[in-house]
């Protein structure tokens, strides 16, 4: 398989799968319990997910490991397992789409604010980053996608944790923003400028923005983005923002809304569009009817 980088060097667009904790909600995941869990004791929920993303079209399928760093599964009690619960996630992506699709391992935020604002120090951050995606890498993933960043100190150790073990393992970087009436910044107040540029110097091949809003916001943040970096550009909008609704959280953005707003993602020179919260593989496949329209234009140009 042609390696993902150059394919978006030479011009083509991916898509990328969807929501992964919606999913997980559906299949019996209660609120408040740890995702990562399933990876030891229903390794087939993840596998049937991956299968679902895969059969409609996606290139790139993540595991379920936004949440396997230690210092976030010590919340658990499950720090002594991050070594496996990674590994599972990454077997139960891989036994599913061989070499048919991307697999990246996904990272999120550890759960703990960085001194001076919390109590955890950058080195544990960075040393509980770099056990997980050793376990993550040795098990043979494509990427790792670190994500939903509002902290740019937290996103700069995770790449470099990334790099550090694995300098040729493409890395992906998305932050979260919300609109405020200056523009858009990340809780803890990041502009959309200084994610581009921090995410670049740190080393991330890929950057962008997922979660926190629907697609019309990403549409602005990415128009944004495009402005301040020459790097391929990653979009993965929630299906709006969740209302509850007969104690459900219900988002109401369709997949026939979001392949018009994937249309103006391509314009904005998007170069991979996925879904977050709320997302299903009906939405990834409306997403992928519209770039596989672009990618055809483009190959005759």
């Amino acid at each position: 398989m042609q390696k993902l980088l150059d394919r978006l060097i030479e011009g083509e667009v991916l898509v990328a799968d969807g929501a992964m904790g919606t999913m997980l909600l559906e299949r019996g995941l209660k609120a408040g319990d740890c995702p990562e869990r399933m990876n030891l004791e229903q390794p087939e929920i993840l596998e049937e997910i991956a299968k679902l993303y895969l059969e409609t079209g996606a290139d790139i399928i993540q595991t379920n490991t936004f949440g396997a760093s230690p210092l976030k599964l010590s919340q658990y009690s499950l720090r002594d397992g991050t070594e496996e619960i990674n590994a599972e996630a990454v077997r139960a992506v891989r036994k599913v789409i061989g070499d048919r699709a991307y697999l990246s391992a996904s990272c999120g935020p550890c759960g703990r604010l960085l001194k001076p604002y919390g109590d955890v120090s950058p080195r544990e951050v960075a040393e509980g980053f770099r056990r997980q995606m050793k376990a993550l890498v040795l098990e043979g993933v494509d990427m790792i996608c670190i994500e939903t960043m509002t902290d740019l100190e937290e996103a700069r150790l995770a790449i470099e944790a990334s790099k550090s073990v694995s300098p040729f393992t493409p890395v992906c970087a998305t932050m979260t923003f919300d609109p405020t009436p200056k523009g858009f910044f990340t809780i803890m107040g990041v502009s959309i400028e200084q994610a581009a540029r921090g995410l670049a110097d740190a080393g991330a091949d890929i950057i962008g923005s997922n979660c926190g809003n629907g697609i019309e916001n990403m549409i602005k943040i990415a128009a944004e983005l495009r402005k301040h970096t020459t790097l391929p550009l990653i979009i993965q909008s929630n299906a709006g923002l969740p209302e509850v609704k007969e104690n459900q959280l219900v988002y109401s953005e369709t997949p026939e809304f979001f392949a018009e707003g994937a249309q103006k993602l391509l314009e904005c020179g998007v170069n991979i569009i996925g879904g977050c919260c709320g997302t299903t593989p009906e939405h990834i496949a409306a997403i992928r009817k519209v770039v596989n329209a672009f990618n055809k234009r483009f190959a005759k140009i």
